[in-house]
């Protein structure tokens, strides 16, 4: 049995008909979902990671089937798979990562994607240019991949690229843009409050009000303190 029909066959054991479709409402009917939480999924899949975390070659046709497969969940574990094994991945894989925060694109996958990109990131900074590039790409998600694939890095952020990411999407009239940027600023905002403040007051009269509401969360809490 291959990777995928192996994970397939523990999805389809443990499927929940009752949980699938307010999973599906909840991605606004996008997606067809075997009803598993992602508690019980990654406990289902915790001898199915572990072998694979020792096998040195990427399975590409893996992922691909699981992003094949209708149901949800198996996107999730491929984005997981990759997340597992980012000690492998290379600025190379980068084009591959790209298609698929282009494919069955929504923020769930798109973030976990990006934290891809940023463990690729701690292990080569050469592909900022190529997270520079994505800031300005056609594809939303892509674009949102960019602006947030440092986050959770804390003092290995680059705020020269991060700066610049956030500034090429100030201006935009899409909520996952904007909450995206908001999102970059509050997490870094944790490490060095300093720079954030200084951005959103040199940026703030480019910035969408959910960008600043939600890049000042915990300037506001220190502030008070």
């Amino acid at each position: 049995m291959t990777k995928y029909e192996i994970l397939r066959m523990i999805f389809e054991e443990n499927k929940d008909e009752e949980r699938a479709l307010p999973m599906a409402h909840y991605m606004r009917d996008q997606f067809v979902f075997y009803g598993i939480s992602s508690t019980k999924r990654k406990e289902l899949c915790l001898d199915f990671m572990k072998a694979q975390r020792k096998e040195e070659e990427t399975d590409w046709n893996f992922i691909t089937d699981c992003y094949n497969d209708p149901h949800r969940e198996c996107q999730y574990q491929a984005c997981d798979y990759l997340l597992a094994r980012a000690k492998y991945l290379a600025k190379k894989d980068l084009p591959r990562i790209r298609k698929l925060v282009m494919t069955k694109s929504w923020w769930d996958t798109v973030d976990v994607l990006n934290k891809v990109c940023g463990q690729i990131f701690l292990k080569d900074n050469t592909i900022s240019d190529t997270m520079t590039a994505w800031s300005l790409d056609e594809n939303m998600w892509v674009r949102r991949c960019a602006i947030e694939f440092q986050l959770l890095l804390k003092d290995k952020t680059d705020t020269h690229v991060l700066a610049e990411i956030l500034e090429n999407n100030l201006g935009s009239d899409e909520f996952f843009i904007n909450k995206a940027i908001g999102w970059a600023l509050r997490d870094y905002s944790k490490t060095n409050p300093a720079w954030v403040s200084a951005f959103i007051e040199t940026h703030q009269e480019k910035m969408n009000n959910l960008s600043i509401r939600e890049g000042s969360k915990y300037l506001k809490d220190q502030k008070r303190t």
